[in-house]
């Protein structure tokens, strides 16, 4: 069975501090499809990895109080 997985990338704005980090990263791997997430604070990047919908990666970020985009770099 083919691994379906996939790395995509958000810039993701509005985080302060690593209670803004945690919060990104928590609502991120609540996404079904997600296996693993890493957010870098300082650079405003959050790496993903999973089957997750890109939209549904968006959302998460925007319902836990932040704006997201799709990295250029996809």
């Amino acid at each position: 069975m083919a691994d379906s997985a996939q790395k995509q990338e958000l810039l993701v704005s509005g985080m302060t501090c690593e209670h803004c980090r945690s919060a990104v990263e928590s609502a991120l791997r609540q996404v079904p499809g997600v296996t693993s997430t890493r957010v870098d604070l300082e650079r405003g990047v959050a790496a993903v990895e999973g089957n997750a919908n890109l939209e549904s990666l968006l959302h998460a970020v925007e319902d836990a109080g932040y704006r997201a985009t799709a990295s250029a770099s996809r």
